[in-house]
């Protein structure tokens, strides 16, 4: 049997100068260990120390994973690692295991797996003389006609040993009488027969039978025997003995001819008539193996199978033929069979050694190491040997038809853990017969895989006035490794700002990365920080990897808004002086509030919540303008109570109030100012409107220089008459001082104006100041950054 590996499998089955290379990398051994032991010696018995044969110290064996490979399922040999020494795994018998084959070898590889090497070994079992020779007849019937002449020999029937050399057939002996003699010749295939020649012509009336005993020896010591008994018939005359056509008949038959097939007819033919003439064919000198398988027809010599042949088994059969006439005369012929090997055996795949369970970024691994075979011959016992080309694994030839699978390249198991494998083994007989092996190999995890954060960078949200312990995030971090190699465990980080108190901001789970704040925070505090976590696996070594955690402080609505104007403290309001002409729309004042918060918690907005008159005065929701809502009248009140109410846009929404006073006056001193829009019209209105607005602004100014006069009056007797009476102006960053604000319709020039009330007093005091406005600016800035750094980005003074 031969392993023929065809060019189109390049990659998967071996040439045979990759044989050659392969020879020389895997080490293998020029030479072959040979052994000898005697049959049927007991289990466990010594047969040699393979560790001294190799010339390798004692433990070397174990430490290269020594093997003993033999051919197919059996193993015939066992090896003790510690010792080295070779022993017999069973009692073996030469008989079963070679038959009549001499010399027996049994054939076997010594395989040490680290690094590879193959070393091929023989084991000649010798044979020993446990089978005595034995006669397939009890008796043996031999006609012979009283008209043979002194000196014929007669040829008998061999006796069958099953051992071999010297214990097989020796000699013959015949029991001793008056007309015969016993001489032992050989066959042409080395088997020895008895031949007995007659020394005394016979007389029929004397002695019509003669009984005999043969006697078979073989060459043992001492030797054994085995008896027949020879009956010998004494015939009248037979002028002529039968004649075969042939001294030699060859025929070949193919081994999967079927039960009852016809082999071969021999003929033969005799001279003589009537019952001298009628012939019968029998089989002569053939042993046991060919009585088994055939079977012939005493009449025609039809030779037909009596058993399914296998030429694996045996190759060629000899026989010999021996055609009797009714006289007891007989001749002789030889036909030699040889049987032709049909592809009938599919091929065998022997797994000597294999790894499941293999570890990645290992290239060259050793995953399987086996030997074929297909007992065929020629074509047909040649096979090549191949795996899916997909895969990333290679077979490499060895040596005697045994292969190793091994790895390609390094296996990622984070690709792929688990490879389906199908070995296939194809002869090349016709028809092709194939025989397959599957087998699966896992790749076991090494830890090469650091743990991958699933965010480089994690951005947590905290609304300040938080409870501590809350949970205000997790992070999360996988390791494509497997077991211990990918479980993950988290740490903080220590910060690179050594002014941060990290410890006593957050903590961080470490098993599952859920990350708590462990104080309350504070927006105006500290609005954000950042910090970088961890993850390190549990492998050997371990690996690690790092993610940027930022925390923003979500500002929550905890301060409530802050008036800046009107200001709020003091005995004494100073009223907002509003002339009765102010059209609607006229700016009354402007409510200024900050809020510390940000963002929408510092979205601020006005309402008017309370007034003396409803309807009269209203306040712009978004810049806290107070404007009238309609022109003034007479009928009005002098002295108006505004309550305005500004809220922020917080969650729940936080508030202020602020209490505004307005005084209606007569006569004030560019009591109105139109909006530009008003003015711009006025200025294209005819020349004939501007005279009459003209005169009728001086007739108002003598009534106004009239009124006042009488108003000084009233005041001068007021003060006299009121006891300690004074104007007591608010206190604070804004005493003494109104903010003037302009825009639509405000006034347009820096003035402002006070007037303090008095009691009860029928009257009033006006007092015309100074514009304050620069001083004012100046305050309002400082207080303004003190409270809110921001505030000046988001709103602005008009």
């Amino acid at each position: 049997m031969e392993t023929m590996l065809p060019k189109a499998l390049q990659k998967r089955q071996v040439s045979s100068i990759i044989i050659l290379i392969l020879l020389i990398r895997w080490e293998v051994g020029s030479t072959t260990i040979k052994y000898s032991v005697l049959e049927e010696r007991e289990s466990g018995s010594f047969v040699a120390n393979l560790a001294k044969d190799l010339g390798l110290g004692l433990g070397e064996l174990a430490a290269r994973g020594a093997r003993i490979l033999s051919k197919g399922n059996q193993q015939y040999l066992q090896l003790e690692q510690k010792s080295g020494n070779l022993l017999l795994n069973e009692k073996l018998d030469r008989e079963e295991l070679c038959g009549d084959t001499d010399p027996c070898i049994l054939h076997f590889q010594v395989l040490l797996k680290s690094p590879v090497q193959f070393i091929k070994g023989e084991l000649q079992l010798r044979d020993i003389n446990d089978h005595a020779p034995e006669f397939l007849e009890n008796e043996i019937l031999l006609k012979i006609s009283e008209s043979s002449h002194p000196g014929t020999a007669f040829p008998l029937k061999i006796a069958q040993d099953l051992d071999v050399g010297s214990n097989t057939v020796q000699n013959y002996t015949i029991s001793t009488n008056s007309h015969f003699h016993l001489f032992t010749r050989n066959h042409s295939d080395g088997r020895r027969y008895p031949e007995l020649v007659l020394d005394k012509a016979l007389d029929r009336e004397e002695e019509s039978e003669l009984r005999l005993t043969l006697m078979a020896l073989d060459g043992g010591s001492p030797p054994r025997t085995g008896t027949s008994q020879v009956l010998i018939v004494v015939l009248d005359i037979n002028d002529n003995a039968p004649e075969f056509a042939q001294l030699l008949y060859e025929v070949q038959i193919p081994e999967n001819s079927p039960i009852g097939s016809l082999v071969i007819t021999v003929t033969a033919r005799d001279l003589d008539a009537g019952t001298l003439g009628e012939l019968s064919y029998s089989f002569f000198q053939s042993s046991n193996q060919v009585i088994q398988a055939f079977e012939i027809n005493v009449v025609t010599g039809e030779i037909r199978l009596k058993k399914m042949l296998d030429f694996e088994e045996i190759q060629s059969y000899r026989m010999e033929i021996e055609a009797s006439d009714g006289g007891g005369l007989s001749g002789k012929c030889s036909v030699a069979i040889e049987v032709m090997d049909v592809n009938d055996n599919t091929p065998e795949l022997t797994m000597s050694v294999f790894t499941s369970d293999i570890p990645e970024n290992t290239p060259d691994t050793v995953v399987a190491i086996f030997g074929i075979s297909d007992p065929d011959s020629g074509e047909n016992g040649k096979m090549m040997c191949s795996i899916p080309d997909h895969l990333p694994f290679l077979l490499k030839l060895t040596v005697e038809n045994f292969y190793t699978l091994v790895t390609e390249g390094a296996l990622d198991r984070e690709s792929q853990a688990e490879y389906n494998i199908t070995i296939t083994v194809t002869d090349l007989g016709t028809p092709r017969l194939q025989t397959q092996h599957h087998m699966t190999v896992t790749v076991s995890d090494v830890n090469d895989n650091a743990p991958a954060f699933s965010h480089t960078a994690y951005t947590l949200r905290v609304r300040e006035n938080n409870s501590p312990g809350l949970h205000i995030g997790r992070v999360s971090a996988a390791d494509r490794d497997a077991g211990a190699n990918a479980q993950v465990t988290y740490s903080l980080l220590p910060p690179h700002d050594p002014r941060l108190p990290l410890a006593s901001l957050v903590s961080l789970n470490a098993a599952t990365g859920q990350l708590f704040a462990l104080s309350s925070l504070d927006f105006e505090a500290l609005r954000a920080f950042e910090f970088r976590v961890g993850a390190a696996d549990r492998g050997s070594p371990a690996l690690s990897s790092q993610a940027l955690v930022r925390v923003l402080v979500g500002d929550a609505n905890d301060n409530a808004p802050f008036v800046l104007y009107p200001p709020q403290n003091g005995s004494a309001r100073c009223p907002e002086l509003v002339p009765r002409a102010a059209e609607a729309g006229y700016l009354v004042t402007k409510v200024v509030a900050v809020d510390g918060d940000s963002g929408q918690n510092a979205w601020l907005a006005y309402q008017l919540l309370r007034a003396t008159e409803p309807g009269l005065f209203g306040v712009w929701a978004h810049n806290g303008e107070v404007r009238t809502a309609r022109p003034l009248s007479a009928r009005d009140a002098v002295r108006h109570r505004l309550l305005v109410l500004v809220k922020d846009n917080g969650e729940p929404p936080l508030s202020a109030s602020v209490t505004l006073h307005v005084l209606l006056v007569d006569g004030f001193s560019q009591p109105y100012l139109p909006l530009p829009a008003a003015a711009a019209a006025e200025a294209r209105a005819d020349p004939l409107t501007v005279h009459l607005v003209v005169a009728l602004a001086s007739v108002s100014s003598l009534l106004l220089v009239a009124v006042l006069g009488f108003v000084a009056v009233r005041l001068g007797r007021r003060s006299r008459a009121a006891a300690g009476g004074g104007c007591s102006l608010p206190e604070g960053p804004f005493a003494g001082h109104l903010l003037d604000v302009s825009g639509a319709g405000t006034l347009s020039h820096s003035y402002q104006y006070q007037v303090c009330l008095t009691g009860d007093s029928g009257t009033n005091e006006f007092k015309f100041l100074k514009p304050v406005l620069p001083s004012f600016l100046g305050l309002g800035e400082e207080r303004i950054s003190e409270a809110n750094p921001s505030f000046r980005d988001n709103f602005e003074f008009n």
